[in-house]
């Protein structure tokens, strides 16, 4: 008999965070088995990428992706299911992009490859040959000024091997995509070539939007495969002469009407304060957006389903926001960040998935200290399932207009990121390079996460 006491008094005299940290654990378990047992994240991310593919901003397949959204957070549960009006803006590639090298030397030049950069114009139909100058930096654009004109500056800086999270690489490379194209025109420039954000072992040019500064000439800008970067360069020290033929006839239309799809369940306590998470249901045109971002959206649908098969009522109304424009715009979070304010509403936190469906690490985060404590004490309950990394700091581009807006507490999934940018913007980012189990694992993670924020937040 005393034997069977003791452990019963002992369960009676711990504290009482210990055992609330056992009973979240339970739920956990729950949520992690309903998940690897009977998502519909992966099938819902098939029917996405093959039946709709590539969904960049102003295209048929924008208004077809929204209709997928909507049917998807019907199916998954949802209380309520809405549009939320946005203008876009629709940027077309136009016909596919030609660029080779025009050389003295006798020997075969195979065609390089090439992507427009979004929001790029166009060379015309005629393209435009132009002798080449290759800078490694705008330091090094700065010191060879007085050679541009009329040419074509190639912006050859590689991604840094060194960063370990590759996200890190990528934001130290972007600056020659966003703005590489404006401080090239500024001396005389006729079009840009820039080195892909990419550290991947093929040939593959990432697209991705750039901007311009009006108070230059605007002018073309593409993005070239790496082993091409390669070549080129090597090109240009054999032949300094050597010049390349670009033709691309993208262009900037009008602005229309686009959407983000929202999905809630609404509060049981206090349903005028939300939490958000979502992913943005935009893609680039060239590939199947699998996992930038339709990975990210099926998974905050997934959220919302298991809360709902489960039976587990949030106090505060759980929204999945599926945002439009967040390639070349971010339009949907803008306009979703600005109602917000204007109706005064009161944001939790807002969660983001929007780094790839590889196998999830932990979350990234901006909030007030004591709260990113809060977070980071439930690491005990989060890394039997894989998620350790809680310490770093950052959040989403689409939630960060809501943080900026209202300073909600804004969160990221931090999956691995080591073959991100092998597809990130690319051709080859489609539903098979997506792995089922990991793509469920990040949507546990983001269910796990919610259903803590809601009891302790």
């Amino acid at each position: 008999m005393r034997k069977r006491l003791l452990p019963m008094l002992l369960t009676c005299l711990l504290p009482a965070v210990t055992r609330a940290q056992q009973s979240d654990s339970l739920v956990l378990r729950q949520m992690a088995d309903e998940i690897l047992r009977n998502s519909t994240a992966y099938e819902n991310l098939r029917v996405l990428t093959k039946t709709i593919g590539g969904r960049l901003a102003g295209s048929p397949q924008m208004v077809k992706a929204e209709q997928w959204g909507v049917k998807a957070l019907k199916a998954a549960g949802a209380d309520t299911v809405y549009l939320q009006e946005c203008m876009v803006p629709h940027w077309v590639r136009g016909e596919k992009e030609e660029a080779r090298i025009v050389s003295k030397l006798r020997d075969f030049v195979p065609p390089l490859n090439i992507l427009a950069l979004g929001n790029s114009v166009g060379t015309g139909k005629a393209g435009v040959t132009a002798p080449v100058v290759e800078v490694s930096s705008f330091e090094d654009l700065e010191a060879k000024k007085d050679q541009v004109k009329g040419k074509i500056v190639f912006y050859n800086y590689h991604f840094k091997p060194e960063f370990i999270k590759t996200f890190y690489s990528y934001g130290d490379a972007v600056k020659f995509r966003g703005q590489g194209a404006s401080k090239a025109s500024r001396y005389g420039a006729v079009a840009v070539i820039v080195r892909s954000m990419s550290h991947g072992a093929n040939n593959f040019p990432h697209t991705g939007a750039m901007a311009y500064d009006p108070k230059y000439p605007k002018i073309p800008a593409v993005a070239i495969g790496l082993q091409d970067a390669d070549r080129l360069s090597a090109r240009l020290k054999r032949d300094n002469s050597a010049k390349v033929f670009l033709r691309t006839t993208c262009e900037m239309l009008e602005d229309v009407v686009g959407h983000n799809v929202i999905g809630e369940i609404r509060g049981s306590k206090t349903p005028d304060q939300y939490i958000t998470v979502g992913g943005h249901l935009d893609s680039w045109d060239v590939c199947e957006g699998a996992h930038d971002d339709g990975a990210g959206c099926v998974q905050s649908i997934e959220v919302l389903r298991t809360f709902k098969a489960l039976g587990i009522k949030p106090a505060r109304t759980l929204r999945v926001v599926l945002f439009a424009n967040e390639e070349n715009g971010t339009r949907g979070a803008k306009k979703y960040a600005e109602l917000a304010k204007e109706r005064n509403e009161k944001h939790i936190l807002a969660l983001e998935s929007d780094a790839g469906g590889f196998t999830p690490r932990g979350f990234t985060s901006t909030m007030e200290p004591e709260k990113k404590a809060k977070m980071i004490s439930w690491k005990p309950l989060l890394e039997p399932y894989g998620l350790y990394d809680l310490e770093g700091e950052g959040g989403g581009t689409d939630v960060g207009q809501l943080h900026a807006a209202l300073g909600t507490p804004m969160v990221e999934l931090s999956p691995d990121s080591q073959r991100y940018f092998d597809i990130h913007h690319a051709a080859n980012d489609v539903f098979e390079a997506v792995n089922k189990r990991e793509l469920e694992l990040g949507a546990f993670g983001m269910a796990g996460l919610i259903y803590l924020v809601d009891l302790y937040f």
